[in-house]
């Protein structure tokens, strides 16, 4: 039996290990191509090593799987162009680009200094924004809406609920978000849905946090809940032709649960007949939003964000 993504050709950005690793040899067992690329750098973004993609590589060819390695820097706006021309020459097609790499220079915002902040912004907000330049200008000129491309992005719970000590990886993974909405709108035309995932396991990155703030999150074992393996199959099946009826949104995949984020939309709304006057549009506020925001007696981040379940990860 043909496997969900026969035939299809994708890109892996951050595939070296944990999330990414485990979408590029789900994807190739499932039939696809994939072009694995990791930089091999450290959690912080420094050094550079191809080992961790070209084991991944191994592990798709042991096991039947077409893979090849790229080691460029998602950063690089020319390497990032290089990496789906591979992609091309190598298979002769792109059809998938899934951005997953990512690293973590954490900090409150009020100690964090300009480089953290624009190491972090630069990999994974200018990192997605380089690769799907380059993959949708080459769907652009296939001009083809009837084809089945795929933008997968990765944001996180970190963006989506603001963790208070990652105020560059939350705004980039907002930012991410805001980018896949507009690729969404942007690209249907050329047969191109774009998503983005919200992931949840246990990687190097939830490794980095201090015990005390794990919330349950740990080294996986085999078969753990927290396998970043429980992120793949979402991702997996976004890749895939069956797909078409779902872009512009943003899912959370973490353990055995897959879930579906709302839109973001406005749920009050005052008006006024003309211009406005302050005192009103002050008394206004109070009366129709206070009630829906409710009375916080903690920080914001304690009353507003959700508990983020156990194994909670970022990618």
């Amino acid at each position: 039996m043909a496997g969900m993504l026969e035939g299809r050709v994708a890109i892996v950005t951050g595939a070296g290990r944990g999330i990414g690793a485990s979408v590029a040899r789900l994807m190739a067992k499932e039939g696809a191509k994939v072009v694995v690329n990791d930089l091999g750098v450290a959690l912080d973004g420094t050094g550079a090593d191809q080992g961790p993609a070209a084991q991944v590589v191994d592990e798709i060819k042991r096991s039947g799987g077409e893979a090849v390695v790229n080691g460029g820097d998602v950063s690089d706006f020319a390497a990032a162009e290089a990496m789906v021309r591979q992609a091309i020459d190598t298979y002769g097609r792109l059809d998938v680009l899934v951005n997953v790499a990512g690293i973590l220079r954490d900090r409150m915002v009020f100690n964090m200094s300009e480089e953290d902040w624009d190491s972090v912004i630069r990999v994974h907000l200018r990192g997605t924004f380089n690769t799907i330049r380059h993959a949708s200008a080459y769907w652009r000129e296939l001009r083809n809406p009837e084809a089945h491309h795929r933008i997968i992005n990765f944001t996180s719970g970190s963006g989506l609920h603001g963790a208070p000590g990652q105020p560059n990886y939350a705004a980039a993974k907002m930012g991410i978000v805001g980018l896949t909405y507009s690729c969404a709108n942007a690209l249907g035309r050329y047969g191109v849905t774009a998503n983005a995932i919200a992931p949840g396991a246990a990687t190097r990155m939830t490794e980095s946090i201090p015990e005390e703030r794990r919330r349950g999150v740990g080294t996986q074992s085999a078969n753990d809940e927290r396998s970043p393996d429980n992120v793949a199959p979402a991702v997996v099946y976004l890749a895939s032709e069956r797909s078409d009826w779902c872009t512009g949104q943003v899912l959370s995949a973490r353990g055995y649960e897959i879930g579906l984020y709302n839109v973001p939309q406005v749920i009050r709304q005052i008006a006024s007949p003309g211009p406005w006057d302050l005192e009103t549009a002050a008394r206004m506020m109070e009366a129709s939003f206070r009630p829906a925001v409710g009375q916080r007696s903690g920080p914001f981040a304690q009353a507003q964000a959700p508990a983020q379940p156990q194994g909670a990860g970022r990618s």
